[in-house]
């Protein structure tokens, strides 16, 4: 009987896969291993066994102890036989799938264990995997933390997204030379932004969603939204997931739609537009007259050679035909460019449609590095068009030459009689200065919404807008989330005319500040001194900071008000937006507030002194001079600083002013 005992227990012990017996209560603890778990693990017995603790479970992977441990507790719970599958980590450092039976039983003692038998069904869950990974609808690849990332792996929806060749032999294989840095994957103005995302993952540990181009292999452009996430492989190596998916048609079509805003505004000042695409080395006219000569090739692309040369022959007037030439072989070698920023423009005598010569305006306005628009309207009369516009006694027609005064149009809005407004056209930028996100703008386009509605959410108050439409002209500024800058804007506007039926029209443009201008604004003593009693105000040397956005004013007092101690995002929103809780929303806004804030104090040359670590900020106090923490020192010339009055603008501040008057009682 012993014998049959014993050849039972090396059956057991030795043949069986994965078998072990576990103590269940009152903790888990190895009994026994067999051999078949050495060997699928790769270790010896005298180590599984070592006394000190559950050497089974120090082999679960990290990700599955959780579920092991439930497993368990079911099992002492039921007492009846129950399976799990986990991985366990060998001792190589790979991983395999298990699934485990568990046997629960009483020993003699009346000790409560359970015998184990593994099946290792890594295999099935490897081809499940490669299953599910043809048959998920989105693309995804690993790669990792460095500072030029390499791709660890990546499914075959992002391999045929980005359109890589299947390498004959022989021929080189374009996805291994991309898994080597997954900047190739990127076109060159998009890395400093996805190198700044990836930056602010790993540091936050926390995801970012949007949306981004990329540069498919056979250089074309591929628009995908995704998120990228950063997480651990099964050896705890860093690593960043993105997954995404391809939105290019939907974002042609969102584009095109645009465009057709953006030629529907431009349509109501010029009488001519021509798309010329550089890439394919094309032109065509986009909008012309009903009896224009051009109406002929509307929309038809023709190579801009060719083109050009039957506008010269059969248009231009014969004094002219040189200087056109050259204006348009400048532009084709990319050698008109503007210090300030404004687009290039050319005047010139040409034929019109009913055979006489007029003379005629065009610029060039930029759309992306590729495609321009040229646009181009008849001058009547020069000297009378500059003589009314020095006049100022025609503001419509006034506002027809300030176009091609400044940069590229930003917007486009009708503006009717009873003060509501359609949006014709605007740059993403715009949209965010209204406090609109994209989905919420582009219903506006198709409605007429009352302007005090219309500009509650924006960065500029109503009395702005009223005195835009009274006087004509407005500066405004806004931020531009690309650059993380402040910008400026011009806004022109028709006035009012003497029928009172009439629609006006505003258009907004860019105003480039020069190098030079910018650094003129900067102070030479950079000096930053703060005033909190009374209300607040910073000064870079003697010059006050002009915070163009009340919210990131209000953070930098809330910075100065702790005093050196770092806010977190959710306690800098608890007192900027007192009654709206932390969410996406005000996260998002709470976000731009704090570029805004950098933007302005890097503009005066002073962004060191706000520190940003993990997404939490704080003011190093020894490089500012603040009359709060001269008062607090207790030193004696300071003591008449503090008069009972404290950050008066803001009301949170309330808590600190009690602390000072206690103090000032003491």
């Amino acid at each position: 009987m012993n014998d049959m005992r014993n050849q039972t227990e090396d059956i057991l012990t030795s043949r069986l896969p994965g078998y072990h017996r576990l103590q269940l209560l009152p903790k888990a603890a190895l009994l026994d291993a067999g051999n078949g778990l050495c060997g699928l693990l790769g270790c010896s017995r005298d180590a599984l066994m070592a006394p000190g603790g559950d050497g089974y479970t120090a082999f679960v992977h990290p990700a599955d102890r959780e579920r092991y441990d439930e497993f368990l507790l079911k099992a002492a719970a039921s007492e009846q036989p129950v399976f799990c599958d986990y991985r366990l980590v060998k001792c190589d450092g790979s991983s395999v799938y298990v699934r485990d039976t568990l046997m629960p039983h009483r020993l003699a003692d009346g000790t409560l264990a359970a015998d184990s038998l593994l099946t290792d069904i890594t295999d099935l869950k490897q081809s499940d995997l490669a299953q599910l990974n043809e048959k998920i609808p989105f693309g995804y690849m690993h790669y990792t933390c460095e500072k030029q990332p390499r791709i660890l792996s990546i499914n075959q929806q992002m391999v045929d997204m980005l359109r890589f060749p299947k390498a004959a032999e022989g021929e080189m294989d374009y996805l291994e030379m991309y898994k080597s840095n997954i900047f190739l994957m990127v076109p060159m103005e998009e890395r400093r932004r996805f190198s700044k995302y990836l930056d602010r993952v790993y540091a936050a540990e926390s995801p970012i969603a949007g949306d981004m181009t990329m540069l498919r292999c056979d250089g074309t452009r591929a628009h995908v939204f995704g998120m990228v996430v950063k997480c651990a492989d099964e050896q705890g190596q860093e690593q960043f997931l993105s997954i995404c998916v391809d939105v290019t048609e939907r974002y042609r079509a969102q584009k095109s739609a645009e465009k057709k805003r953006y030629i529907k505004a431009l349509a109501d000042v010029y009488d001519k537009i021509f798309e010329y695409n550089l890439d394919a080395n094309t032109v065509k006219c986009l909008h012309c007259g009903p009896h224009s000569y051009f109406k002929l090739f509307e929309n038809v692309a023709m190579q801009i050679d060719d083109a050009l040369e039957k506008w010269l022959v059969d248009s231009v007037s014969e004094e002219n035909r040189e200087e056109v030439r050259r204006f348009f072989m400048d532009f084709c070698q990319k050698r008109l460019h503007s210090v300030d920023g404004k687009p290039p423009k050319i005047t010139y005598s040409a034929r019109s449609s009913d055979g006489s010569i007029r003379q005629y305006m065009g610029l060039f306005i930029k759309v992306d590095e590729a495609v321009s628009y040229y646009c181009c309207r008849e001058v009547k009369d020069a000297q009378a068009d500059l003589a009314l516009q020095l006049e100022n006694t025609q503001l419509k027609e006034k506002m027809r030459d300030l176009v091609m005064q400044f940069s590229d149009g930003l917007a486009a809005f009708e503006v009717t009689p009873q003060y509501e407004v359609k949006p014709l056209y605007a740059s993403e930028n715009i949209s965010e200065y209204f406090g609109y996100t994209r989905e919420e703008w582009l219903p506006l386009t198709e409605r007429y919404t009352p302007l005090e509605s219309f500009v509650a959410y924006s960065e500029a108050n109503m009395e702005d807008f009223e005195t835009l439409l009274t006087v004509g002209e407005k500066e405004f500024t806004y931020f531009d989330y690309k650059t993380e800058s402040e910008k400026k804007i011009r806004a022109i506007c028709s006035e009012k005319e003497h029928n009172p039926n009439a629609s006006r029209y505003v258009m907004l443009y860019d105003v480039e500040e020069s190098e030079t201008e910018k650094k003129q604004t900067l102070p030479e003593n950079r000096t930053v001194s703060i005033r909190t009693f009374g209300y607040f105000d910073v000064f870079v040397g003697d010059v006050p900071i002009a915070f163009r956005n009340k919210k990131s004013k209000e953070l930098f007092a809330l910075l100065v008000d702790r005093k050196g101690g770092y806010i977190t995002s959710e306690e800098a929103i608890s007192y900027l937006w007192e009654d709206e809780p932390a969410n996406t929303l005000t996260l998002a806004r709470y976000r731009k507030v704090a570029l805004r804030l950098k933007s302005t104090l890097e503009e005066y040359g002073i962004s060191d002194i706000v520190e940003s670590k993990d997404g939490m900020r704080r003011i190093v106090m020894d490089k500012v001079e603040c009359d709060l923490y001269q008062y607090l020192t207790g030193k004696e010339e300071y003591r008449q600083l503090f008069k009972g009055s404290y950050l008066s603008n803001y009301s949170w501040a309330d808590i600190t002013l009690s602390e000072l008057n206690n103090h000032r009682g003491e």
